[in-house]
């Protein structure tokens, strides 16, 4: 069965890029009689903003995206995390590593496993992957097969921060393994993080989810919109207008009369544009 999933993080409110994301993902989900799950990714508790998850799923709601099953938080499932890291230690794929942004960008333009060999290290250190089987391409649905030879996707990378944080790549992977994600729909902005993800989804499960990257929302500078960016949040009053101008950069374009339909008229229309677009045949 599919399973996709959307999965912000709690940084600030949904913005018009964000939104994108948010209904390709719960667009092929339907389109292919799936489910489409919610995962909060507040695993960098820093960069959580009190408060800003709840606005996230309002927002979701208000716009007709109603999602399948509980939302998953990752700030609740460290012990989770701390199990895999575990078993990896034993498996003998991690290492420490006390090396600096800095230092790293002094020795070369990526991490050249320095600290593999040179155990053990002063705290704080990270813990790496020892990348010994790296995934290097992978077929996207969206834009064909993405190779990427370049020695960052091959690089030992950090599952475990300096600061104690576990890292993004192992969460991710960790949740859409537990949570049985057979699907991943989201930006662009996220090809380069998949060979990582894809290689410890190859590691642990002896798999790869399909992939769908999706074109990025670019402000007037040409720069992906962000909350770094200062993007602006997207207005719950004006959802069909919102889902409009999302379908638009997805390359769907519905019929005049349906302009000022309801958040609902919109997705099933949509729906049905999603499966013509992608050739999804039999659901």
């Amino acid at each position: 069965m599919y399973r996709g999933r959307f999965a912000p993080t709690p940084s600030g409110p949904l913005h018009l890029g964000s939104l994108v994301a948010a209904v390709g993902s719960y667009l092929d989900a339907k389109a292919h009689q799936g489910e489409w799950l919610v995962r909060i990714e507040d695993v960098d508790k820093p960069r959580a903003i009190p408060g800003a998850a709840d606005t996230i799923l309002t927002q979701l709601e208000s716009h007709g995206l109603e999602w399948d099953g509980s939302v998953l938080y990752q700030s609740q499932r460290d012990s989770t995390y701390q199990s895999q890291l575990d078993q990896l230690q034993k498996a003998e794929l991690l290492y420490q590593c006390d090396c600096s942004r800095q230092a790293i960008r002094a020795r070369n333009d990526h991490y050249d496993g320095y600290c593999r060999n040179r155990q053990p290290r002063t705290p704080p250190y990270a813990l790496r992957f020892v990348n010994n089987a790296p995934i290097t391409e992978f077929n996207d649905r969206a834009q064909g097969l993405l190779p990427d030879h370049s020695p960052s996707v091959s690089e030992d990378f950090v599952l475990k921060r300096r600061d104690g944080l576990y890292a993004y790549q192992l969460a991710v992977v960790v949740d859409d393994i537990e949570q049985g994600v057979t699907d991943i729909v989201r930006g662009s902005d996220l090809i380069t993080p998949s060979y990582w993800q894809l290689t410890l989804w190859q590691y642990f499960t002896g798999k790869q989810p399909r992939m769908m990257h999706l074109p990025l929302v670019t402000n007037d500078k040409g720069l992906k919109l962000s909350k770094q960016n200062h993007a602006p949040s997207i207005e719950s009053r004006y959802a069909s207008n919102n889902l409009l101008t999302a379908l638009d950069y997805l390359g769907i374009q519905l019929e005049p009369e349906l302009h000022t339909g309801s958040v609902n008229d919109i997705l099933q229309e949509a729906l049905q544009s999603w499966r013509k677009k992608w050739h999804i045949l039999g659901c």
